[in-house]
């Protein structure tokens, strides 16, 4: 069953209103607002001082499937800045300072710079993205993402002919971040996606969730989301992009080879060294489920990957 439309099969009254353009400014004033509600463990509008965003279109991409709950998608994370533990991220992220920022854009295109958050986001129509996220470790989730195309940003910077892959890096403040005090990682963490994977509809920038601004521990204030992949590949905090030749060395890649490749797609017939991908818990559900090829997006994105070898490339 296809729980995905193309963008062929988008109606034009699913076009995104011209109210969502003016929604930049209330975001950047939201986001700080919405993280103090997740730690406080309230529903995500419960504080009148957090501004909702408005006029959002749910794109045509969205999955049909219940919606992990806020608490959950807020509370139980992978965000090792802020310590190992799932709970951490909620508990220690009070402390990253999200405003102002900025990022910096490098390498292999036309428009170098660094752009405010707010740079950033201005062309851009925002939207609602239901999407899946699976875990390497075993669980998964759905979450309501608020974002747009990476590929759309893209296109801004205008890459050049020799740009193969984007480079991603998260912010680095041990002082704010206090898992960046220890050797878990080499920090900044680093991530990557070759260039088409990079441009793929699917592949989004995330401002948000549950229809207002990310909550800091769940990567505020920009983030990538690529529903095909685990979710370690997708980037929080981001402050810089780069556009280069060469593939990437990805933290968990140069953290763990054997167990974590450069391409790291959802594909349950690779185990990891340590336990099967062959299933995976939904949070808020009780029994297993099967895992599905790509995380289930295999008719949107298989073709990226036509003749290669998915298990030498995991």
């Amino acid at each position: 069953m296809t729980l995905i439309r193309t963008p062929s099969d988008i109606d034009p009254s699913e076009i995104t209103p011209e109210s969502v353009y003016r929604e930049r400014r209330r975001f950047m004033q939201a986001g700080l607002a919405l993280s103090g509600a997740a730690l406080l463990g309230e529903a995500p509008f419960a504080q009148a001082t957090v501004t909702p965003f408005t006029g959002l279109t749910r794109s045509a991409f969205s999955v049909d499937e219940s919606q992990t709950e806020y608490k959950d998608v807020t509370g139980y994370n992978n965000f090792y800045e802020f310590g190992t533990g799932k709970e951490d991220p909620a508990a220690n992220a009070h402390t990253l300072r999200t405003s102002p920022w900025s990022v910096t854009v490098e390498g292999e295109c036309a428009k170098p710079g660094t752009y405010t958050l707010e740079d950033i986001l201005k062309p851009h129509a925002l939207e609602e993205r239901i999407y899946r996220l699976r875990c390497v470790e075993g669980w998964s989730m759905v979450i309501p993402w608020i974002g747009f195309p990476l590929a759309d940003l893209i296109k801004r910077f205008e890459p050049t002919g020799n740009a193969k892959y984007v480079e991603f890096e998260t912010l680095r403040d041990p002082e704010r971040m206090p898992g960046q005090r220890r050797s878990v990682l080499h920090w900044p963490y680093v991530e990557g996606l070759r260039m088409d994977e990079a441009m793929h509809p699917l592949t989004l920038m995330a401002v948000g969730l549950y229809g207002a601004a990310l909550p800091k521990q769940n990567g505020a204030p920009i983030r990538l989301v690529v529903p095909w992949k685990y979710g370690f590949k997708s980037i929080k905090s981001i402050v810089k992009i780069r556009f280069v030749e060469q593939q990437p060395l990805s933290s968990w890649t140069r953290a763990a080879p054997d167990e974590y490749g450069f391409y790291s797609n959802v594909n349950p017939e690779v185990d990891h060294p340590r336990w099967s991908q062959r299933s995976e818990r939904r949070i808020g559900e009780f029994l297993k489920r099967k895992t599905l090829m790509f995380n289930g997006y295999a008719e949107q994105v298989a073709s990226l990957y036509a003749g290669m070898d998915l298990r030498k490339n995991f």
